[in-house]
């Protein structure tokens, strides 16, 4: 009987995942920039969908997305070789909101349901879901979009630690790192987030 390889674990995929992009890294490093489009090749997307989940406006996201393979670019060396670039990826990805948090809170802000006048879908409509069966899809929708107006109303340090570890499925410890906190602060966020979001959509659970 023929045998088939089984597919790798998601620890293993992640290893893996992790070592091409220390490989591309040393290869940025030595001069070969179109290293970079490897990089953006794998994570360009996850990135724009985290920054969407953290600054709520799509073009903002986009903006930011594209700054943060600048920034990775001009730090290249910084890289710590054998670290986790992904993580290396998110923290600066997330200080850039945070930059941006700050420009912002002298703008209005602009909803996670607001359409895209090019596209005419909502930022919520744009991030990838499992989609339902066709006679839930009415109530998914409704559920979805309370979920991201929580999460949006939500302290920008709770909003952070919930995005990266439900949505980006971070450890606490990743979340730590990526954060530039402790695992006591990121265990705390998690769990005054979680009691807010409980109580925000108590009629939806």
């Amino acid at each position: 009987m023929e045998q088939t390889d089984n597919p790798p674990s998601p620890e293993a995929s992640a290893r893996q995942t992790n070592a091409r992009d220390c490989a591309d890294m040393e290869r940025l490093v030595a001069g070969q920039d179109t290293a970079l489009n490897d990089l953006m090749e794998r994570h360009a997307t996850p990135v724009f969908h985290f920054l969407c989940r953290l600054v709520a406006n799509e073009d903002d996201a986009n903006d930011l997305a594209q700054e943060t393979f600048v920034r990775v670019f001009k730090s290249r060396e910084s890289f710590r070789m054998g670290g986790k670039f992904s993580t290396w990826l998110y923290t600066i990805a997330a200080n850039l909101a945070r930059n941006h948090f700050r420009w912002r809170s002298r703008h209005p802000n602009i909803s996670l349901e607001a359409e895209n006048p090019e596209t005419e879908q909502t930022l919520g409509g744009s991030l990838p879901s499992d989609s339902p069966a066709p006679n839930e899809q009415a109530f998914a929708a409704e559920r979805a979009a309370a979920v991201r107006a929580a999460v949006e109303k939500l302290p920008e340090d709770m909003r952070e630690a919930i995005v990266l570890c439900e949505w980006e499925e971070l450890s606490m410890a990743e979340a730590a790192e990526v954060l530039e906190t402790t695992l006591k602060a990121v265990e705390s966020r998690l769990y005054r987030a979680r009691q807010l979001l409980r109580e925000r959509l108590k009629s939806w659970l």
